[in-house]
């Protein structure tokens, strides 16, 4: 029996057990031996995320999809896991021992730190897993994985080893976006740009053979910087060939200050004319651009911070090498100075030899690390890189071909963008957690890459013997004993960037490199569900690495979905305070009420603004279907062995057998489709105004009314339509749907294993040899019953009982708006008129004659001609109906209200308008706070138009 109250969080609770117990979410069930795969993988959460709303957003819509074909009778495959996050979980673990006053990692050494992070992941590094399970999610959990599982490990290593042996992994000196704070390089995805106000020096560079003098500017070229502190470090001053003011001196030097190291002045079209001084210093060894200046003019790279940020000169051979006689006394004067220290005392000297012709405020964007917030220095070092140019080029040719697609197809422009100008993807990361780089170093430096060490020292002792560094007899030697080759060769300490492994993911979680049976049936994926900001981090390099060792694209589809913004439309963020905590909704409103809200704000390409009383409306709509639902049992509704819906008499009941297919039509198509928002919308429709407002309020007359086979019938399809809203409402409301699923359907088996409503019919010969061409031949024998996508759809329709049935409430409809329109008090009964009615309203209106007057407020229905002079006239379904309301209302001061409210409306028109026509304000002012001034706009403008229609029909009745 159905409880009185809906109390979500012990339903939650019961459900997730029962389907626990059940094992329902297991892919490769018995039953579904034969059917087609379905395999979607979770965007693995970092070990020490907690959920927040776009996880709820993003894990909402691949249950959506998952349920959805899991009732198709598809074998899904959900596969769950989480990323050991490289940085992240360092920094959590390395946090807790300063906070406790423990050892640092250091001091407590590589093996006992890795120690502590696997402790810390055994004690709360699931608890993200446990929080997803709390939303619903019905994922196969039996088959979690971890990117540092020691199969997903093992995948890691052997796709190393296979691209470096293929030259598509390499070692080489290059600019990397270094984290002075972290010590570790990062890549450009995870640097943010931050506007920072700040100052432009202009600096005079003397011209060699000249006496430099600040009053004589032939003596000198003025260069711009931001960066006063790297001028140590300049190997070259750039100009445009273009810029006539510089042309004499292209090819000769100059002098640089301080340090007096010559050096040349070249054309490069880096240098824009018309920003500063038309004069750029060249740090080749210091920033990304002067880089490849450098490479384009042959200019040295002089390094001179060192990786904590700080002047690093009196060791450093290469800047050493390159003073001039007699300088060397400066290298130690700023040696170990803190880089912005040093451009302060840089710029104090500089200005005490005349060397600084002006310093202008100026605000430009600066890099700062997205996790440790502090300024990324580019430092010139020694990293692992990825050919990513070679692997992209696959990648690119699939979704062009379309063998992907990218759903809103908009997202595909972004990626080939990226992609067709993709830099050496930088892999080696200075920390401790993460896969360690299978490489080791001989006593010379000479790298060998292996899948083991002892393969590693094989593979040395072979070269270093032939090369005689030692002797055949010392190779056997320390071949068999390892303390006599102690030292001899040394393995990388560096780990793997995160998104290396997790590039993997799609096969490497179901057990490759092992010749798995999992990889052969699940393998490619269906389809991958994620977030816009990491189509490069993930999305794309899972295209790479899948296509380069599957051979085959890892998903068909992607796709991409928008970000949750608070119900103003502003980004979330703990500064400003307006984080939404999805669990807080799921413990005061219920998951269901949360994940409903999600899918039907989830419209392609537009971000979702959450309100919380958004998810309490959706909560209550809950509560609608739990009340219809006691009702249903109380007048006891229960669908009788045998029941076909299609054989119905009565024109009611098929008329909601009608509606039932055609929103499970919408629904189907809308979930095929990805527009979860429009499948969202129509079963809510459908649950709200057509089951619960409509039909079971035209019910109720023949349920409270005597026995008979018209009570006996609407009985049956009170419940049988009930139960197909269950089915239509579970992939986004699952814990209620199947509470009161097992509490009122009373049959065998769960509602999440239930069959779909829209039954396919049987395939042609040609689909099904299609189907079997598409899955190989390795797969078992497909059976068509549970082939769902391809075939037509069965449904049923009455048109003529959705004509007399859908007369009756767009009548009644129009009606109460009328009355709404115009002020009628609920007790003041009005009269109809059905003007020139057909023969089909004549016969239909007696039926319905009690139940009209009752849900109109009317006190009388009758058949005219025309209209009668003075009344408001109606046109439903092509037909007059007219509402005398002379003396019912006074229609001049209901023409005076009106008027005041158009008045008001037109104010608030104007008002917004003009915000919008002011240039200033619409580039200044917050996006979200433009975005509402829009939606100010629209709502005065419906508002208008909905008055304006009332002031029409008014005119009517005067």
């Amino acid at each position: 029996m159905i409880e009185k109250n809906y109390q979500p969080a012990d339903i939650e609770a019961r459900m997730s057990v029962v389907w626990e117990d059940s094992r329902a979410f297991r892919a490769g069930r018995p039953d579904r031996r034969d059917a087609v795969p379905f395999t979607i993988v979770i965007p693995p959460p970092n070990v020490t995320g907690s959920l927040h709303m776009g996880h709820a957003l993003n894990n909402t819509l691949q249950d959506i999809l998952c349920r959805f074909e899991r009732m198709r009778g598809r074998d899904v495959l959900w596969q769950p896991g989480t990323d050991h996050a490289g940085i992240a979980t360092q920094m959590v673990v390395e946090r807790q021992l300063m906070e406790r006053q423990q050892p640092s990692r250091r001091e407590m050494g590589r093996e006992k730190f890795l120690e502590r992070v696997w402790q810390w992941k055994a004690e709360s590094g699931d608890t993200i897993i446990n929080q997803l399970k709390r939303l619903g999610a019905s994922c196969d959990w039996s088959r979690e994985r971890f990117t540092m599982d020691e199969g997903l490990s093992k995948a890691v290593i052997k796709v190393f080893v296979e691209l470096h042996r293929d030259g598509l992994i390499y070692k080489d000196k290059r600019l990397v976006n270094w984290d002075t704070k972290l010590l570790t390089a990062i890549s450009d995805l995870e640097v943010q740009q931050t506007e920072v106000k700040g100052h432009l020096w202009y600096l005079r560079y003397p011209i060699e053979g000249k006496t430099f003098s600040p009053e004589d500017s032939s003596s000198f070229i003025v260069v711009a910087t931001t960066r006063p502190e790297t001028m140590l470090g300049d190997t070259g001053v750039a100009v445009h060939p273009d810029d006539e003011r510089y042309q004499k001196l292209v090819g000769k030097n100059v002098i640089l200050p301080l340090v007096g190291r010559k050096i040349k002045i070249v054309a490069d079209e880096y240098s824009d004319p018309d920003k500063g001084s038309g004069a750029v210093k060249v740090t080749p060894a210091h920033d990304f651009n002067d880089f490849e200046v450098g490479n384009r003019h042959g200019l040295g790279r002089i390094s001179v911070i060192d990786k904590e940020g700080c002047l690093d000169l009196v060791d450093n051979e290469v800047y050493l090498r390159n003073l001039p006689e007699g300088a060397s006394q400066f290298a130690e004067e700023f040696h170990k100075v803190d880089r912005f220290a040093a451009r302060k005392r840089i710029v104090e000297r500089l200005e005490s030899f005349g060397f600084v012709e002006r310093i202008e405020p100026h605000t430009h964007m600066v890099p700062h690390g997205d996790r440790s917030n502090s300024v990324i220095e580019p430092y010139l070092t020694d990293q692992w890189y990825v050919d990513a140019k070679t692997l992209a080029k696959p990648a690119i040719a699939a979704v062009r071909s379309g063998e992907t697609t990218f759903v809103p197809k908009n997202w595909e422009k972004t990626y080939f963008e990226w992609m067709e100008n993709i830099q050496p993807w930088c892999i080696s990361r200075q920390l401790w957690w993460g896969h360690q780089i299978p490489a080791w170093y001989g006593p010379d430096g000479k790298v060998f890459v292996a899948e083991t060490e002892e393969e590693a020292v094989s593979h040395a002792l072979g070269y270093y013997v032939e090369q005689e560094v030692i002797t055949a007899e010392q190779g056997r030697e320390m071949a068999l004993d390892r303390n006599k080759r102690e030292g001899f060769i040394t393995r990388d300490e560096d780990v793997l960037d995160t998104w290396f492994s997790s590039a993997l993911w799609p096969f490497s979680t179901l057990g490759w490199p092992e010749d798995a049976p999992e990889v052969q049936r699940y393998y490619p994926t269906n389809a991958l569900v994620t977030g816009f900001d990491i189509i490069f981090f993930w999305v794309a390099r899972m295209m790479m690495m899948g296509l380069h060792f599957m051979k085959e694209v890892p998903f068909s589809t992607i796709y991409i979905h928008a970000l949750v913004r608070d119900e103003k439309g502003a980004k979330m963020s703990k500064s400003k305070g307006n984080v939404i905590d999805p669990l807080n909704l799921i413990d005061e409103y219920g998951a269901d009420a949360l994940r409903f809200t999600l899918a039907a704000m989830a419209a392609q390409g537009r971000d979702i603004k959450l309100a919380t009383s958004r998810v309490e409306g959706y909560r209550n709509f809950a509560t609608k279907l739990w009340n219809a639902s006691r009702f249903a049992e109380m007048n006891h509704c229960a669908v009788p062995e045998g029941f076909e819906p299609a054989k119905a008499k009565e024109t009611l009941n098929r008329w909601i057998a009608h509606e039932s297919a055609h929103t499970t039509r919408e629904v189907t198509e809308a979930i095929e489709a990805y527009r979860f928002n429009d499948a969202a919308g129509a079963i809510y429709r459908f649950v709200w105004n057509v089951y619960c407002d409509w039909y079971v309020e035209l019910a109720k007359p023949v349920l409270l009314g005597p026995d008979s086979p018209a009570k006996d019938e609407t009985r049956a399809m009170v419940a049988w339509a009930r139960d197909e809203i269950l089915k239509l409402l579970h992939p986004f409301m699952p814990f209620i749907t199947e509470e009161l699923w097992e509490v009122t359907a009373k049959r065998d088996g769960l509602l999440a294993l239930a069959q779909w409503p829209l039954k396919p019919s049987e395939p042609t010969p040609e689909q099904l040899a299609m189907l079997a061409a598409a899955a190989g031949p390795t797969d078992p024998l497909i059976s068509p019953v549970l082939i769902m996508p391809i075939f037509d759809h069965a449904d049923f329709t009455d048109p003529k009982a959705e004509a007399e049935i859908g007369w009756v409430i767009d009548l009644v409809t129009q009606i109460r708006s009328v009355r709404a329109e115009m002020n009628i008090p609920p007790a003041t009964l009005t009269a109809l008129v059905l003007a020139g009615a057909s023969t089909e309203t004549k016969e239909r209106a007696p039926r319905w004659t009690d139940v009209i007057k009752r849900m109109a407020r009317l006190s009388d229905i009758s058949f005219a001609d025309r209209a009668p002079d003075g009344a408001v006239q109606l046109l439903v379904r092509g037909e007059v109906a007219a509402l005398p309301l002379k003396g019912v209302i006074d229609v001049a001061a209901e023409r005076t209200r009106l008027d005041k409210e158009i008045g008001k409306a037109d104010a608030d028109i104007k008002r917004a308008e003009s915000k919008l026509a002011n240039e200033k304000f619409v580039a200044n002012a917050a996006e979200e706070v433009v975005e509402e001034e829009r939606e100010k706009r629209e709502a005065a403008l419906a508002r208008k138009a909905k008055l304006l229609e009332a002031l029409e029909r008014l005119k009517q009745a005067s």
